[in-house]
């Protein structure tokens, strides 16, 4: 169960900016970070920026239609069809990324990212662990489609976007877990119980500065 201490308000946390706390949630389509990453915000008093929202802002102005519901746009034609036009045009993620950068810089922030883990030298970086089936499951859910189209919407994006960034900036998305401090295997969890493991480690270790060495843990 997540600790029931009192957390630190934002405003005392900016009279001392290295004290300033940085969270970056990072996980595949259908690991839930995503809702943590909100739910992180609201219970430490932070700002959340995500990564897939800007990119699908730039991509709404940019005359691709948007969905009925606000959920599940990534994994639709348009979304799918957005994501070929990223691996053509890299200016798009630059752009983006580049925001999330300066955002970071500021302080008191949870970052729902693919890429922030990588490009950002401070904060504190979960990765949310779950086979390509459970995450399908979870967006045929979601979604309300059929699990195969599920299954390979996801397989299309995940292949596109790895090699996307593989191109842009090096790393392996979903392969190199160098970057964080803490992963948590989210297969056998529903989105409260992960919510719970996270509040808890973040007390003992962010809140409480009390990682040491380089401070993974994997559960």
């Amino acid at each position: 169960m997540p600790s029931t201490r009192p957390t630190e308000s934002r405003k005392t946390r900016r009279e001392n900016k290295a004290d300033a706390l940085i969270i970056s949630v990072c996980g595949l389509a259908g690991s839930g970070k995503s809702t943590v990453a909100r739910k992180l915000a609201k219970k430490y008093h932070l700002k959340h920026f995500s990564g897939g929202d800007a990119l699908k802002a730039l991509a709404l102005k940019e005359s691709f239609k948007p969905t009925r519901a606000d959920y599940g746009w990534w994994e639709s034609k348009e979304g799918l069809r957005f994501l070929k036009t990223r691996g053509l045009n890299h200016r798009y993620d630059k752009r983006v990324d580049q925001e999330l950068l300066e955002i970071a810089e500021r302080g008191d922030v949870v970052l729902d990212s693919w890429t922030m883990p990588w490009l950002l030298k401070k904060g504190f970086k979960i990765w949310l662990e779950a086979s390509v089936e459970k995450r399908a499951e979870r967006i045929a859910q979601r979604d309300k489609i059929p699990l195969p189209a599920a299954l390979q919407a996801v397989k299309e994006k995940e292949s596109q976007t790895k090699t996307i960034y593989k191109r842009l900036y090096g790393f392996r998305l979903g392969e190199d877990f160098a970057p964080f401090h803490f992963i948590l295997d989210t297969n056998n969890l529903n989105a409260i119980e992960v919510f719970q493991v996270l509040c808890e480690v973040i007390d003992k270790t962010v809140i409480a500065h009390a990682t040491s060495g380089n401070g993974r843990i994997i559960e």
